[in-house]
């Protein structure tokens, strides 16, 4: 008898935390509906520290406490274990976010014996993103498959956009891609297409400049690295996870 009233007892206590933690998911959602209406929290949940929750929006991590008066937007770090939370919590929202899109909307290069999967934002027309993809056959070698999104500079009302658009509406978007990071002269063409979707996603990452490589593990790296070190970067990534 006195253990199913503990058993009890714990189930009550239990109910009473899933209760006052959806309070404050709710608190949290409503104030950042006032605040940020234009987005919407993809994920409430509670951190180690009490009273303060990890939200995010697609790839965005913020903090901010159960009453929802107080937000957090910066490096949150455990000193006993050395571990910045944030950028934890960052890698983990910008892989599901990428998951989101999904690879029916990417432009993909695989490697025959991948060990690695990497997400480019390029631009068509930048150097850089030109040359990453010139060392292509390299990037296999290594075992690094390349998953393309398209994040034209320029913005959508550009020569840039347009020709992001005629690779993705092409019959062959590997070949097309490839042509046109040559300098070939693109076919103008229209369809139903992801770019603008894929330039929404890289704002939200806060990208700013192209190529921005996401590693398999979710840590995100600016521009071009060559092969050899971007495969390193990769194994020492692996091994630190």
């Amino acid at each position: 008898m006195i253990k199913r009233f503990a058993e009890l007892g714990l189930a009550a206590m239990t109910l009473a935390a899933t209760a006052a933690w959806a309070d404050e998911a709710a608190n949290i959602r409503a104030a950042l509906a006032r605040v940020l209406p234009q987005y919407k929290p993809t994920s409430v949940k509670a951190t180690p520290m009490e009273g303060l929750y990890q939200v995010e929006i697609g790839p965005q991590v913020m903090f901010v406490t159960g009453d929802g008066r107080y937000l957090i937007d910066g490096a949150v770090v455990d000193l006993k274990t050395r571990e910045d939370i944030t950028e934890s919590a960052r890698t983990g929202a910008r892989l599901r976010a990428i998951d989101a899109i999904g690879e029916d909307s990417m432009v993909i290069f695989d490697a025959p014996s991948p060990k690695h999967t990497i997400t480019v934002f390029t631009d068509i027309d930048c150097g850089y993103c030109r040359r990453l993809h010139n060392q292509m056959g390299a990037y296999a070698d290594e075992g690094i498959s390349v998953r393309y999104l398209f994040y034209p500079r320029s913005g959508e009302s550009s020569v840039s956009f347009d020709k992001a658009v005629s690779v993705w509406c092409s019959d062959d978007r590997q070949e097309a891609m490839t042509r046109a990071k040559a300098g070939a002269k693109m076919p103008k063409k229209s369809c139903r297409n992801p770019v603008a979707k894929h330039m929404e996603l890289g704002q939200l990452m806060g990208i700013r400049g192209t190529p921005s490589i996401v590693l398999d593990n979710g840590a995100m790296v600016p521009g071009y690295v060559e092969p050899k070190r971007l495969a390193a970067l990769l194994e020492q990534a692996a091994a630190t996870n």
